[in-house]
């Protein structure tokens, strides 16, 4: 019956030790905000007229074309 007693006390302090060991640890309890998003400036917008740019050309013919 002793030895009953003390490896349920044994297991119980070293599930309470591991569960409590992350307590207290150092960080950022928030998440971080993000960056402002910057201006669209002339050099990163598109010219109005220019053509987008195409796809790329895939290397294997689609399945239907084999």
């Amino acid at each position: 019956m002793k030895s009953t007693f003390r490896l349920f006390i044994g297991t119980t302090t070293l599930c309470l030790t591991t569960l409590l060991s992350g307590c207290g640890q150092p960080g950022p309890l928030y998440l971080p905000k993000a960056p402002p998003a910057k201006p669209v400036t002339s050099s990163d917008a598109p010219r109005p007229g220019a053509a987008p740019a195409s796809a790329p050309i895939p290397s294997t013919p689609p399945a239907s074309q084999q």
